[in-house]
């Protein structure tokens, strides 16, 4: 009966270090995976967000500046027709 016991608890201990390797391995993984990731992000020269929504605000700044000269040029073509 004991030798059954020392049998079982060297299966458990054998499973929880299995266990524990396996977290290791894991985390491992996911290390490698993620500076993976972040060296392609950094080969990409993406833009930064904040960078983006300043110039994309810019843009829509500028877009609207445009319409309004475009319209008072229009205004100006026609007084200039008129006259």
């Amino acid at each position: 009966m004991a030798q059954n016991n020392r049998i079982f608890d060297d299966l458990g201990r054998l499973m929880n270090e299995a266990a524990g390797v396996a977290d290791g391995v894991r985390r491992e993984v996911e290390t490698v995976v993620k500076s993976q990731a972040k060296r392609i992000v950094a080969d990409m020269d993406l833009v930064k967000r904040e960078d983006f929504d300043a110039l994309r605000e810019l843009v829509q700044v500028q877009g609207e500046e445009i319409d309004q000269l475009r319209k008072e040029l229009a205004a100006l073509r026609t007084k200039r027709k008129a006259e």
